[in-house]
Parts: C-alpha cells; sequence; structure tokens
C-alpha cells in the first residue's frame, strides 16, 4: 500500500493556465493533463496541458490520445517535468460527483498509484472565491468498487457512507523566490483612493436560482432511486411470503408421506423460481447523489451567508 498523500503542491503557472483555460470555455466543460513529481507524501504539479475537445468519433478519439503523447514528447524535449499525475477539468455549479469521474480515477490508477484530480468551477470563481479543489478517491472505495458490489451488508461491513467517497487534498500555491519578487515589484506603491463599491452587489439572484434548480433536479433523482429499494424490498417480501407458505405446503405434505411410510422430500427447491434471489440495486448511484446534494447545499449556505452579510452593511452605509 502506497503512502498517504497528504498535500498538492501547485504552481502559479498551472493555476492560471487552468482557470484560463476553464474560463474560455465556460459554459462547455473542458479537461487537461497534469504533470510533475510524486516526492514523499506530497504530489508537485509542475506544469498541465488542455486536452482536445471530445468528440465521439472513435478516429477523432484516437488523435486526441495521439496529440497528448506527442504534447508529453515536446515537453521531455526541452526538459520540463512529463510525468503524469493527474488530470484537471472544468463543472458548472460544482456538479461533478458522477460515475464517469470515478471511471477516470480507476482508469487512471492502474497505472499511477497516487493520482489526483483538480476541478476548478468558473461559476463559483465568479462569486469572489476561488472554486480550486483537489479530490482523490478514498483506499476503502477503491476496493469496494473493483468488486462492485455496492450492496447495503457490504456497506456495513465495509463502515463505508456517502461522505467516503471522495477525499479533498489540500492544495498549496508555491512561487519561485525570482517570481515572487517580479509580483512585489507590479504592486502599486499608492494606496487605494476610490472604493471598490463592485464587491457590495447585491444581485445573487441567478446563481442561487441555478444551484436551487439542480438540487431540485438531484431530489427528484435520489427520490426515483429510493423507490427503486421499495420496489425491491416489496418484492422481497412478497418472496418471502411465497416461501413461507411452499413451506408450510411441504411440511404438510411430508408429514403425511412419513405417516404412510414414505420418504419424505426435501424442502428446499432450487430450481423452483421463488428460492431463486432477487439481485439488490446498487447504492452507488444514491451515494453520488447524496454528495451532490451536500455540495449544492454548502453551496447555497456559502452564497446566503455573503448576501446577508452586504445586506447589513449596506443596511449600516444607508444609516449613516
Amino acid at each position: 500500500m502506497w503512502s498517504k498523500l497528504k498535500g498538492s503542491l501547485c504552481g502559479c503557472l498551472v493555476i492560471l493556465k487552468i482557470i484560463k483555460h476553464c474560463q474560455e470555455f465556460s459554459p462547455a466543460l473542458v479537461t487537461g493533463q497534469l504533470l510533475g513529481l510524486d516526492v514523499g507524501s506530497v504530489l508537485e504539479v509542475t506544469n498541465c496541458f488542455p486536452f482536445p475537445a471530445r468528440e465521439e468519433d472513435e478516429e477523432i478519439e484516437a488523435e486526441g490520445a495521439n496529440y497528448q503523447l506527442e504534447m508529453m514528447r515536446c515537453l521531455r524535449e526541452v526538459n520540463v517535468d512529463n510525468n503524469t499525475v493527474g488530470w484537471y477539468q472544468s463543472t458548472l455549479f460544482g456538479s461533478f460527483q458522477t460515475v464517469e469521474l470515478i471511471e477516470t480515477f480507476m482508469n487512471y490508477q492502474e497505472n499511477i498509484k497516487r493520482c489526483v484530480c483538480i476541478i476548478y468551477d468558473p461559476s463559483r470563481s465568479n462569486q469572489g472565491v476561488l472554486a480550486l479543489k483537489a479530490l482523490k478517491l478514498s483506499d476503502s472505495f477503491m476496493e469496494l468498487y473493483k468488486s462492485n458490489n455496492f450492496t447495503g451488508e457490504k456497506l456495513r461491513e465495509k463502515n463505508l457512507s456517502w461522505v467516503d467517497i471522495f477525499e479533498e487534498i489540500p492544495i498549496k500555491v508555491s512561487n519561485s523566490a525570482l517570481i515572487s519578487a517580479f509580483m512585489t515589484e507590479l504592486e502599486p506603491d499608492t494606496p487605494v483612493t476610490q472604493c471598490d463599491y463592485e464587491r457590495l452587489q447585491l444581485s445573487t439572484n441567478p446563481y442561487l436560482e441555478r444551484n436551487v434548480e439542480f438540487l431540485i433536479e438531484c431530489m427528484d433523482d435520489l427520490s426515483m432511486e429510493q423507490q427503486k429499494f421499495q420496489f425491491y424490498y416489496r418484492n422481497l417480501s412478497r418472496q418471502q411470503a411465497q416461501q413461507q407458505a411452499w413451506l408450510q405446503k411441504r411440511r404438510s405434505e411430508n408429514m403425511n408421506r412419513k405417516a404412510a411410510g414414505e420418504e419424505p422430500l426435501p424442502e428446499e427447491d432450487p430450481s423452483n423460481p421463488i428460492f431463486k434471489p432477487l439481485p439488490e440495486p446498487s447504492r452507488l448511484d444514491s451515494f453520488l447523489i447524496t454528495n451532490q446534494i451536500a455540495n449544492y447545499c454548502n453551496q447555497i449556505n456559502g452564497v446566503a451567508g455573503q448576501s446577508f452579510s452586504r445586506l447589513y452593511l449596506m443596511k449600516a452605509l444607508h444609516e449613516n
């Protein structure tokens, strides 16, 4: 088992390239490759490059793979770190908890034991927050995903809940001494004399509305998942009742056969359809939906809290 990943060290160039790529194509979703070094308990991300737009055509997908190999070859020739340490992708209103993300993680894990995915949300960043986070799958979830067994019994055995799917890795942005000195020179010498009233903008309705809309959709999806389990438990109860009725009938028949001096019949009949186990629905989708609901709620709470602070501040300014 590889050592615990404690953090991700990103250069400012990587952060700026990710933001630029995601902002230029927003609201379309984009993705790219992360390059760097795996040093101790820290994953150093030193460079990145964007992927071409995804297409369904197999020939175009092959061209995309060749593009990635060519980019890494070119970087190696100019003595730039070309070791793959993960990928980055954009998201819309934090809706990234999907099966596709998990499958991508598992594909990377086949060759890279310690990889991360950096998620950037341009819509959240427009609210004045750098919505950048690094994620990885938890070890316990990956073991369970490989077995493809997300039944209630297995989840209780592993003590796994919906909050244990992803692990957020702390991101530390690091600059070289030369870049830090240059940025210091760029700082204005004169203090700011003009107030920036744009920060007190009270209009957050579009962002809140979209989050609430997505939250309602997730609640509908979660309700559909619950209906699947209700249907499963109804069929399971019906099957158990049929099994009990069949056993009582067979035991009564065996009593009559025993009284007549005949051999009793077996009380189990695997060929009977009522004894075939019913497949339990997977709980993975419901876990992901619950994770997404929690994310939307956190975003709504954060934006609502900032809005209340602005309202109180504007009220104080008007009174003065």
